[in-house]
């Protein structure tokens, strides 16, 4: 049964194949033949005439002539009326050539843009003027004031000059003075020399410790005189200590009296 089955479905199939190939056999045949036909008709043409002579025009009949304008009526003839002479007239004065607003303007701006000028230009000026008389006063105040600082300056240089010319005085008159007293009281322990000449003198060197007593006594000049050099010398070491400064003036000791040179002369 299912032999028999598979049989019939395979005849349906063959015949469904081959009513398939004819058909397009068919359809081929079709198309083929629709298109040799086409080659072999040829379309008809038409032939259209362009161009036909115009019929004739009938001619007008001619205008019957104009009828004539009837005579116009008569017209009353005016007389004439006479002319008077005229006055001659006299020639009016020939009109001042007026210049066109937009020069006249031009020319009044140029006047008033000069009057500005002039207007920038003195300011300008009195500007400079104005500033260099500032610079001039300033530059004045400045000398002033460096002229008053150097005058101060001045006096006080001159007052310190003073003062300082003033402290070496009182420094040098304290100093003789030392000395002074210091001869003194050498002069006091020196047995005198009448036979001796006024010129003579003995030029010694004292070498002096802080508390006034000598060191030692060097001959320095002399006039020849052995006998009263020797007399100086003893009298020295007799007037020690001597009255060197001390105390407030203290400080005059080291450079002054710490070796001193005296000079002594006859005791008359």
């Amino acid at each position: 049964m299912y032999a028999h089955a598979s049989q019939l479905n395979a005849q349906e199939k063959l015949i469904s194949g081959a009513v398939a190939a004819g058909m397009h056999l068919l359809f081929l045949a079709l198309l083929v033949f629709g298109v040799n036909w086409q080659k072999h008709i040829e379309p008809p043409v038409n032939m259209v005439d362009l161009w036909s002579p115009p019929a004739p025009v009938a001619e007008a009949p001619p205008a019957p002539p104009p009828e004539p304008a009837p005579p116009p009526p008569p017209q009353e003839v005016k007389p004439e009326p006479k002319l008077r002479t005229p006055a001659p007239v006299k020639a009016l004065p020939k009109p001042e050539a007026v210049k066109p607003d937009i020069a006249l303007k031009d020319k009044k701006d140029k006047e008033r843009e000069k009057e500005r000028e002039k207007d920038r230009e003195k300011d300008k000026r009195a500007e400079e003027k104005k500033q260099q008389d500032a610079r001039k006063k300033e530059q004045e105040a400045q000398q002033a004031q460096a002229a008053e600082a150097q005058r101060v300056a001045n006096e006080q240089a001159e007052a310190q000059r003073r003062v300082a010319e003033q402290a070496v005085a009182a420094q040098v008159r304290l100093i003789d003075e030392y000395k002074s007293r210091i001869q003194a009281q050498i002069y006091k322990t020196m047995q005198p020399f009448d036979d001796l000449p006024k010129d003579t003198f003995a030029e010694i060197e004292i070498t002096v410790l802080p508390d006034g007593n000598v060191l030692s006594t060097v001959v320095k000049k002399n006039s020849a005189s052995a006998r009263f050099n020797e007399a100086v010398e003893r009298a020295v070491l007799k007037a020690q200590p001597l009255p060197v400064p001390k105390g407030k003036d203290a400080a005059l000791f080291a450079d002054n009296f710490r070796r001193m040179t005296l000079v002594f002369r006859p005791k008359q």
